[in-house]
């Protein structure tokens, strides 16, 4: 179980914002800056500082606030590299396969592209946490934008194969919509049936369905599964190279 505080709040219309706090160092970061004042609110509410941000990808609405935050609190701002010239708002870029120590602990980036080129993600292993941007969502994953779909399921097989019990964090709240579509791709998997009322509850309550866990998404997530016989049977592509597979989901997805 992590040592960090995790703070997981709205921002724009249907974006997350994400702050983790170490304890034992004082230092805190957030995952992209969606929007600068809800970040300042609920770092002022619970007595942080901002020391750095940790940036997934360029669009606009996980980078609005950087500047915003900068002036407030003087922060790190960490990116990817492939993105760096093109938005010139990080301190210190990275890429796939690099480390970094943050608040004494080891962060892993991973290149998860797809939905933009430049997409990372950020693992902490020691504290179980993945924040995977607009990689995956909880039953769905980003659409297709400046990738490939085998590139993005190349990403989606990267971020499958952490351990079982890793906290996903992602960044919108996509979830019910992404429910009623994989149910049409999946309707006799009993997990995904009941992950689906259990949103459908969550929202219901004006709560978060988020975060999630990389065991959750696979038993549930079929953009996960694209290479399981059962969905190949399920959309009659038995045999189906899985890339095609979760193109076809992919595709199916965006005319939902």
């Amino acid at each position: 179980m992590t040592k960090f505080e995790v703070a997981q709040f709205p921002a724009r219309s249907d974006n997350f914002a994400v702050l983790v706090h170490d304890p034992a160092s004082g230092a805190t970061a957030a995952i992209d800056a969606p929007e600068a004042d809800p970040i300042i609110d609920t770092l002022k509410a619970r007595g942080w500082t901002l020391s750095h941000i940790f940036v997934t990808h360029k669009h606009f609405d996980h980078i609005e606030g950087i500047p915003a935050l900068q002036a407030a609190y003087e922060c790190e701002v960490i990116g990817p590299a492939a993105s760096s010239a093109e938005t010139g708002m990080y301190d210190r870029t990275v890429k796939d396969g690099d480390t970094f120590r943050w608040a004494g602990h080891e962060v892993r980036v991973m290149a998860t592209p797809g939905h933009t080129l430049d997409h990372v993600s950020y693992h902490l292993p020691e504290e179980g946490l993945v924040f995977v941007g607009d990689t995956i969502f909880s039953l769905g994953c980003g659409r297709v934008i400046e990738g490939d779909h085998a590139m993005m399921w190349d990403s989606l097989k990267k971020l499958r194969v952490l351990p079982d019990d890793t906290q996903l964090y992602c960044g919108h709240e996509y979830t019910l919509a992404n429910g009623k579509f994989a149910l049409t791709i999946d309707p006799g998997n009993t997990a995904l049936r009941e992950r689906v009322a259990e949103v459908e509850k969550l929202r219901a309550d004006g709560k978060p369905t988020l975060p999630t866990t990389i065991a959750q998404e696979k038993a549930t997530n079929p953009f996960l599964r694209a290479d399981d016989p059962g969905l190949m049977q399920q959309l009659g592509m038995a045999g189906a190279a899985p890339a095609k597979i979760f193109a076809e989901i992919r595709m199916r997805k965006d005319r939902f």
